[in-house]
């Protein structure tokens, strides 16, 4: 078989060309930007301005970018005549719906919009089509969620937590995801269906984090905040930590909790405990 990864050298979609690869199957990555190496063909590619001829004939397309990016490469995708596309989302498409933040409503308002193009491009063209939603997805040094807090608790030797911060969390590892989207690729079952693809553990925000200090092997330092205090120190880590906002702390009392039992049944859907691990001899990249 011969498979087109789109962001083949990302977090997500690295897992992916690499296990296609160990298959056996002929894998051509695509990224912005030129690479080499022996196992992935790559074509180097602005995912807006994709001509007919850059991408090969594929039995299998995955997008492992941005939907709202991967969707403006829906034309010269369709041209690759594959069998099935699928493609990484994300359980925002729920939970960030009604933000208090103003940017990210808007960002998964364009999240949307992008999924439901990609269906209706799929059903023009006859194509199948597969949408995994995964919630939070960590690759220890890697990610922009647990990897962050792991640098913070490493900063400042303490985790700042809102509240109770018992709003409930399903992480899934990015090699879990990988696993998934291939299965999920060859399975009829999952053709024309979008699937919540998170952890089968679930436990508090206030349990994950703790469980980040595990993997740093250092003890757990766990410091609630009350909203107030919480939002007064919001202003003194804004230089120190741009990519935090408010929302981020509200959210720790939010469930963030789905259903992957469909997932399950349909292509065997599977994922580990949560249970990152940093440090030498951890499979950390970097941090």
């Amino acid at each position: 078989m011969t498979s087109i990864v789109f962001g083949a050298s990302g977090m997500v979609g690295s897992c992916i060309a690499a296990r296609l690869a160990r298959e056996g199957g002929t894998v051509v990555g695509v990224s912005r930007f030129a690479r080499k190496s022996a196992s992935i063909s790559w074509i180097s590619a602005d995912c807006t301005r994709l001509e007919p001829a850059n991408l090969p004939q594929a039995d299998v397309v995955y997008s492992a970018i941005h939907a709202s990016i991967f969707v403006k490469a829906m034309a010269a995708v369709l041209r690759s005549r594959p069998a099935r596309i699928v493609v990484i989302s994300s359980t925002s498409v729920f939970s960030k719906v009604d933000s208090s933040n103003g940017a990210e409503r808007a960002e998964i308002a364009e999240l949307i919009y992008a999924e439901r193009e990609i269906i209706a491009c799929c059903a023009t063209a006859g194509v199948e089509w597969t949408i995994l939603r995964p919630t939070l997805i960590y690759r220890e040094g890697r990610d922009k969620n647990i990897t962050e807090i792991a640098k913070l608790i490493r900063r400042i030797g303490f985790m700042p937590l809102y509240g109770a911060a018992s709003g409930l969390r399903q992480p899934v590892h990015a090699e879990d995801l990988a696993i998934g989207a291939i299965a999920a690729a060859k399975s009829p079952n999952a053709a024309n269906m979008a699937y919540s693809t998170t952890g089968l553990e679930t436990i508090t925000y206030r349990e994950m984090a703790g469980r980040v200090f595990d993997g740093l092997a250092r003890k757990r330092r766990l410091v609630p905040f009350p909203p107030v205090a919480w939002k007064a120190a919001f202003g003194l880590v804004k230089p120190i930590y741009p990519w935090v906002t408010p929302a981020m702390g509200e959210r720790m009392l939010k469930d963030l909790a789905f259903d992957s039992s469909a997932a399950v049944t349909d292509f065997g859907w599977k994922a580990r405990n949560f249970a990152p691990r940093f440090g030498s001899g951890s499979g950390e990249d970097t941090l």
